[in-house]
C-alpha cells in the first residue's frame, strides 16, 4: 500500500507554554471524540510497525494505539468537564507528539548529565497542580492532561519531563532567575539550543501516515495535501509553517 501524509513549564520560577498549556476558560465538552483506529504502514526509512523512531528507541504502533486509546477513554469517561485543545480526529498526533516530546527530554538529560529521582517528579507534578489553582482553574490535573492530548497514563512522564527541565535550568541561572527581560531571553535560548541539539542527535523519524515532526515546539503535524486547492489572495504567515528539520 503507497504511503500517503494523513502535542508547561509550571513552576514558579520558569515557563514554557509551548510545552504544555493550560486553558484559562472552563473546560467544556466541545466535540463528540470519534473512534481512533490507527493502522500503521511501514513508510519511507520508518521501520515496519514503528510511529516513530528517535535514536535506538522505537515507538511502536502498538505503543501509539494503546495510549490514544487510554486518552480516549480518559477523555469519553470525563468530557462533560474536558475541553479538548484540538480536533478530536488528530489524537494519535497529540499523543504521538508527547511521545517524542518525552524521547528528546531523557536525551538532553543523558547529554547534560541530569538525574531524576521519584521525588523530584512528584515535586514537579506538585508544581504544575499548583500552578494550576493559581491560575483559577478548576480542572484537575488529569483533565487538563487529557485536554491537552496526554494520556492519563503519562502524567508521571510529564513530572519527569518537567523535572528536567528545572534542573538543566537552575544550573544554567545558578538557581536563580534573571530579573530583565533578556537574561531572561538568553536564558530561554541556551535552554532551547541544548534541547534542539538532543533532538537533533536523535535523527527523529515519524511515519509519514502521521505527519511530519515540527521542530519548533516537538509537535507532530499533518502535512499539507498534494491535491489541488483554491489559491488564497493572502500568503500564509511564514511562522505557520512548520520547522521539519533541527533550527540548531
Amino acid at each position: 500500500m503507497p504511503c500517503s501524509a494523513t502535542t508547561a513549564r509550571p513552576d514558579s520560577r520558569h515557563k514554557d507554554k509551548r510545552s504544555f498549556h493550560v486553558p484559562r476558560t472552563p473546560i467544556k465538552l466541545a466535540v463528540a471524540v470519534l473512534g481512533v483506529g490507527i493502522a500503521v504502514t511501514a513508510c519511507g526509512s520508518v521501520k515496519l510497525g514503528a510511529a516513530a523512531i528517535a535514536g535506538n528507541q522505537r515507538i511502536s504502533s502498538t505503543t501509539l494505539s494503546d495510549e490514544v486509546s487510554d486518552l480516549n477513554t480518559a477523555y469519553q469517561a470525563d468530557k462533560k468537564h474536558v475541553q479538548l485543545q484540538f480536533p478530536a480526529a488528530q489524537m494519535p498526533q497529540q499523543v504521538l507528539s508527547w511521545l517524542v516530546r518525552f524521547q528528546v527530554r531523557d536525551q538532553l538529560a543523558q547529554r547534560q548529565r541530569i538525574t531524576v529521582t521519584p521525588a523530584n517528579v512528584q515535586q514537579a507534578l506538585n508544581a504544575i497542580s499548583t500552578s494550576l489553582k493559581q491560575s483559577g482553574e478548576s480542572a484537575t490535573l488529569k483533565q487538563v492532561a487529557v485536554a491537552n492530548g496526554l494520556p492519563p497514563d503519562q502524567i508521571n512522564s510529564l513530572g519527569r519531563y518537567q523535572a528536567i527541565e528545572t534542573k538543566l535550568l537552575d544550573r544554567l541561572d545558578g538557581g536563580k532567575l534573571p530579573s530583565s527581560s533578556s537574561a531572561q531571553q538568553t536564558l530561554e535560548n541556551k535552554f532551547d539550543r541544548s534541547q534542539c541539539l538532543a533532538a537533533k542527535s536523535l535523527n527523529i523519524q515519524v511515519n509519514p501516515q502521521f505527519g511530519t515532526l515540527n521542530y519548533s515546539d516537538f509537535s507532530i503535524v499533518l502535512a499539507p495535501t498534494t491535491l489541488s486547492k483554491p489559491q488564497s489572495t493572502a500568503p500564509t504567515p511564514a511562522a505557520s509553517k512548520p520547522v521539519t528539520s533541527p533550527p540548531c
